[in-house]
């Protein structure tokens, strides 16, 4: 299994946001969708705001492959999805790295539907 670089880490967790293409079932790209992406260890995580039933989610779950790009980085990803046990974790980074925002818009990312629709991204080789 390929792992992120400690570059890569750095530049896509700093990154306030990351472009994500899903593939197809034709192997295809479909269009980019701008999210936000965290970093938890050596690990990166997303979230639908919308929960399961967005579309770029839905197209992830063809093939759980796809591509991203943040902070000049450019990575043919999985994407691994992730159970419940993290939530908690994962709410307190997304709050600790997007708290200039409003809370309103942080507690959107920490709803239950969106906790349900979170991803680990795992680089491609």
């Amino acid at each position: 299994m390929t792992t992120w670089t400690s570059d890569e880490l750095v530049k896509i967790g700093t990154a306030d946001e990351l472009q994500v293409s899903s593939l197809r079932r034709d192997g295809t790209s479909r269009r980019p969708r701008t999210i936000w992406v965290v970093r938890h260890g050596d690990d990166l995580y997303v979230r639908s705001v919308n929960g399961r039933t967005s579309a770029w989610f839905r197209g992830v779950q063809d093939r759980h492959e796809g591509d991203i790009r943040a902070g000049g980085v450019d990575m043919d990803v999985t994407f691994v999805e992730v159970g419940n046990d993290m939530d908690d974790e994962l709410d307190a980074v997304y709050r600790n790295k997007y708290h200039r925002y409003a809370q309103s818009i942080i507690d959107h990312i920490m709803s239950p539907d969106a906790r349900s629709a979170t991803l680990k991204l795992v680089p491609r080789s």
